[in-house]
């Protein structure tokens, strides 16, 4: 605790403040109880994509506080979907929404789940190979890809051919 106590107060006057990791639940959950502690308001906290479900946002003091989570491929995605927007719009350059592109699958991919799904993706020939293992503690897979496929919440499976959104990275 007080090494994080430490660090917010060093970051005193800055208009971001990020963290990585400590924004989980329980035990894990070091960086929420200690910003709070100091007085941020918290905008949102959890969000329901995969990866990345343990973002925080809000304010410490007159910065904006992001809180990306720890596995670092999180904090990668998270970093690409939520964070750039914020610096952007910080340093005063015009707001570029994150625009997926239409893209047929390469090959076959299962059903998704209950959460919003940014799947590691290669784009060659005008297709886009959606990695097998999406394990969010694979750098390596992370490394390979060129953007993120988006599934939808409970999207069905959908066959090669299809076509599906793509965010470059």
């Amino acid at each position: 605790k007080s090494s994080l106590m430490t660090a917010f107060d060093l970051a005193r006057g800055s208009d971001l403040i990020v963290t990585i990791g400590g924004a989980s639940v329980g035990d894990h959950d070091l960086v929420a109880p200690v910003a709070e502690e100091l007085g941020m308001e918290r905008a949102f906290y959890k969000v329901a994509m995969r990866p990345g479900k343990p973002l925080m946002a809000g304010r410490l003091d007159n910065a904006m506080m992001v809180g990306l989570p720890g596995n670092p491929v999180s904090a990668m995605v998270c970093g690409a979907i939520f964070l750039i927007p914020v610096v952007r719009a910080i340093l005063g350059l015009p707001a570029q929404p994150i625009n997926p592109i239409s893209v047929p699958l390469a090959h076959d991919v299962a059903s998704n789940g209950p959460r919003k799904h940014f799947m590691r993706a290669r784009l060659e020939n005008g297709r886009v190979h959606v990695f097998d293992n999406q394990d969010s503690a694979m750098l390596s897979v992370m490394s390979q890809a060129t953007g993120l496929v988006v599934r939808p919440i409970s999207d069905p499976a959908r066959q090669a051919g299809t076509m599906v959104e793509y965010v470059a990275l």
